[in-house]
């Protein structure tokens, strides 16, 4: 009976962790310039962090109408809910490399954002 209950529960992990990864569904990408202008703030403070950095792209693209050339439409981050919640989700381990944050704090590269229903990961495309 002990061994049925632990096979048991084995199972019920085993399908968890199946379902937890197969929750995370690619919803789809946008491809964004990151320049000076994304740089900064609305209220013209220097940020200094990636993720803010790509968070005020969307929000320069959306809300404010200030676009780069290479920006593309995205049908996730239109609102400021939904970029504080892109902002969370590039903080988390796994979402940009190291190489790619540097890129993005220290230059303008053109970077894609690959969605997913619980993340995203970022990455270059050109420095």
């Amino acid at each position: 009976m002990k061994r049925l209950a632990a096979a048991t529960a084995v199972g019920f992990l085993v399908a968890g962790f199946t379902a937890t990864a197969k929750a995370d569904e690619f919803l789809g990408s946008y491809v964004a310039r990151i320049s000076d202008e994304d740089h900064f703030a609305s209220d013209g403070y220097r940020l200094d962090g990636a993720a803010q950095m790509v968070r005020q792209d969307r929000a320069n693209y959306h809300k404010f109408h200030r676009r780069d050339r290479d920006d593309e439409r995205d049908a996730w981050f239109r609102g400021n809910d939904d970029r504080a919640r892109l902002e969370r989700m590039l903080q988390r381990p796994g979402a940009m490399s190291g190489s790619t944050r540097n890129a993005i704090v220290r230059g303008e590269p053109l970077i894609q954002v690959d969605v997913y229903t619980r993340s995203v990961r970022v990455t270059v495309l050109e420095r």
